[in-house]
């Protein structure tokens, strides 16, 4: 272990972070992604600081395998860009990043954000600014894949140990910055076993109404980052106790409040059978089933149902699962396969590029058919 020091304005040296290398860590190189590895190389032989941040780092050091890997670096977007300038894209409005791909692999690279306006400002900044940016102190470790050493600027290594969730930013401000961090908390705690301590879950019941100021959109992504999580029956389950889950779902919620047997039917929907992850990677919409299945259940008489009770199905879907708003093909295919479970087969929707094909061949035996007419009316010479 080594101490990473600054120096005081009267010149005495200052702890700034903790350096825990290989043997400390014990993150194994081979589990990390090589095109991670490939990046950050890159961006250090061009004399820039780069890291693997986040869950990626969290993950690692818990032996499990990262869903993706995030990295961040002082090298500004524009940077970035020129040095992966096949294979990378440019994104983001108020904050830029950039996104390099190796094939069907996206590694999201962003520049260090400053404190200068605040923990939600979109400056760019120092790495000491940076980590106290970030949410909880499990996500706050920085990797050097090149040197193998872990940087831990906020004693997170002992919340790891002591299997915790502990916020970096001061509890009144968390929040009311960022609401959605408290999906992330209950994310993490289900995700990692931890524990979420009593003020910062009561602080969350406390903030929950300001998810009320969340985008539909952003709302929509995180519940989809839920439903394709494989906790996200103990995730469900959590957010509705802590009082969160009536924002991103209001009338499930409203209906398991309701019905203690709706609610151990619908949070036991949720549960990612080795059947139904095979199923999903086969028939996309397959999550969307988990939050429509129950209720339609509730609202539709199979007995007498036929083909064309999918019209309103799909429409008190709809309805039912706002405020987020799932791609249409993903809906359609989610209620056909529940009517498929109840010995209903409902016809497949053409592409659209095969009705366009219809359109236009009927425009062109249209046009024939007027061509024809006209040369049998034609006088004769």
């Amino acid at each position: 272990m080594r101490i990473r020091y600054s120096t005081s304005k009267n010149g005495k040296p200052v702890k700034k972070a903790v350096i825990y290398t290989q043997n400390e860590h014990r993150i194994n190189i081979n589990d990390v992604d090589i095109d991670a590895i490939h990046i950050i190389r890159k961006l250090k032989d061009a004399n820039y600081d780069a890291y693997i941040v986040g869950g990626a780092v969290r993950d690692l050091m818990l032996g499990k395998t990262p869903k993706d890997f995030d990295l961040v670096t002082d090298a500004t977007p524009q940077r970035i860009r020129k040095l992966f300038r096949g294979n990378s894209r440019q994104i983001g409005r108020r904050f830029k990043l950039v996104h390099v791909f190796y094939g069907e692999k996206i590694f999201e690279v962003s520049t260090f954000r400053s404190l200068a306006d605040g923990t939600a400002g979109n400056t760019f900044g120092t790495i000491e600014e940076d980590v106290r940016r970030r949410d909880f102190s499990l996500n706050a470790f920085f990797y050097d894949p090149i040197e193998q050493i872990v940087i831990d600027y906020v004693n997170g290594m002992k919340d790891l140990k002591d299997r915790r969730i502990r916020p970096i930013i001061s509890l009144p401000v968390i929040f009311e910055d960022d609401p959605v961090r408290m999906i992330r908390a209950v994310k993490y705690a289900a995700l990692t076993g931890f524990k979420l301590p009593h003020k910062l879950k009561r602080q969350i019941k406390k903030d929950a109404s300001l998810l009320e100021g969340i985008s539909d959109s952003r709302l929509t992504e995180e519940m989809f980052k839920i439903i394709n999580s494989p906790q996200s029956s103990h995730l469900v389950e959590c957010l509705e106790n802590l009082g969160l889950y009536i924002y991103l779902q209001p009338n499930a919620s409203k209906m398991m409040k309701a019905n203690a047997g709706f609610k151990k039917k619908y949070i036991e929907g949720f549960v990612l059978t080795p059947e139904i992850i095979q199923e999903t990677k086969s028939l996309p919409g397959s999550p969307v089933i988990s939050l429509i299945k129950d209720f339609l259940d509730t609202v539709i008489d199979w007995s007498s149902a036929s083909s064309e009770t999918s019209k309103n199905a799909y429409a008190l879907a709809r309805d039912f699962v706002s405020p987020i708003n799932p791609p249409k093909v993903q809906l359609e295919r989610a209620i056909r396969h529940i009517f498929r479970d109840h010995d209903i087969v409902l016809k497949r929707p053409r592409p659209a590029a095969s009705q366009e094909q219809d359109v236009k061949g009927r425009q062109k035996r249209r046009t024939r058919g007027r061509k024809s007419a006209s040369e049998k009316t034609a006088p004769l010479t």
